[in-house]
């Protein structure tokens, strides 16, 4: 017979990384146009914290799940569904900023809001992707449109979005600037970043200058300080809210982005890994019942690239 229940890291209630407990809740089905993955790893990014502390603008479920970064195996299809079929590999950010449970055995999500699985990765390194790279291509692409022989500096160079950022813009022909401590320096210049700057030790509007892209993952005082490095015409996309977008920002562009699922912009990602352009990293894997120790990890904000939660 059948399994009807799964094992989820759901949140007990809002607060601390202790409410993050196992349970066994009602394995969900696939509806019209979706499909039902059984997740093999878990990406953890920021937003999961920052909701799980305080519930956030999330919509959620009756039983709040956490995470948006599956990697897993197609195991069942609804009616309507043509792109995909049992046993297909795929990884995605389905539903975001909706709940999608990614800290579960299975999620259920329309199929588009998924991609074939890279050939060339395994799934802890898949599930490292779509948030943090979804973000940094709608940032530098869609949003800023970042072509060949622009300056693009990048705030956080080293952290989940930041280091991606600097793969991405640097395969579309730009020239890098990523901030970071100077122990992440010779990895990030591994990475294609051009030009690195140590924000413990220096001002980086008095170290860069006539720069056309800047990407704030870090917010605060970030974007206004960021508007003086800019060129005349040039473009500040913040990444951890509205707040961060200066409200009179002159004669530059300043935008702030939201990820949202997209398939074109994951096959885009795919090809820039097939390619050898684009190379999550991967700082701490754990199993999905030490979740709580993986927040606890992230909360420090000392990590290089991603954390990843395996499914057994």
């Amino acid at each position: 017979m059948r399994r009807t229940e799964m094992r989820a890291i759901v949140v007990n209630e809002w607060g601390g990384p202790e409410n993050l407990v196992e349970r066994e809740i009602e394995r969900p089905e696939p509806g019209l146009g979706e499909v039902l993955v059984r997740v093999h790893a878990a990406g953890v990014n920021p937003v999961d914290w920052k909701t799980r502390a305080s519930g956030g603008l999330i919509t959620w479920g009756e039983t709040p799940i956490v995470g948006w970064d599956v990697s897993g195996t197609v195991e069942a299809v609804g009616p309507g569904v043509t792109l995909y079929a049992p046993g297909d590999e795929v990884y995605g950010m389905p539903l975001f900023p909706r709940q999608a449970g990614g800290y579960a055995e299975y999620v259920v999500a329309p199929a588009r809001h998924f991609a074939r699985k890279p050939g060339s990765l395994d799934h802890v390194e898949a599930a490292a992707l779509p948030l943090a790279a979804l973000t940094a291509w709608q940032a530098l692409v869609d949003t800023a449109g970042v072509s060949a022989g622009q300056r693009v500096l990048v705030h956080a160079a080293a952290g989940g979005v930041g280091h991606l950022a600097v793969q991405i813009a640097k395969a579309r022909g730009a020239y890098v600037i990523g901030t970071a401590s100077a122990a992440k320096h010779e990895l990030l210049r591994g990475l294609g970043a051009d030009e690195v700057i140590d924000y413990r030790t220096t001002d980086f509007e008095d170290a860069v200058a006539d720069v056309d892209v800047v990407v704030d993952a870090i917010g605060g005082d970030h974007g206004e300080r960021s508007l003086k490095v800019l060129r005349p015409g040039g473009h500040l996309v913040t990444l951890p809210g509205p707040d961060g977008v200066p409200a009179d920002p002159g004669g530059v562009h300043a935008s702030w982005v939201l990820v949202e699922p997209d398939l074109k912009g994951l096959e885009e990602i795919t090809a820039l890994v097939e390619r050898g352009l684009l190379k999550p990293l991967i700082d701490t894997v754990l199993p999905l019942e030490q979740a709580a120790k993986a927040h606890e990890i992230g909360e420090l904000g000392r990590t290089t690239g991603k954390i990843v939660l395996t499914v057994a």
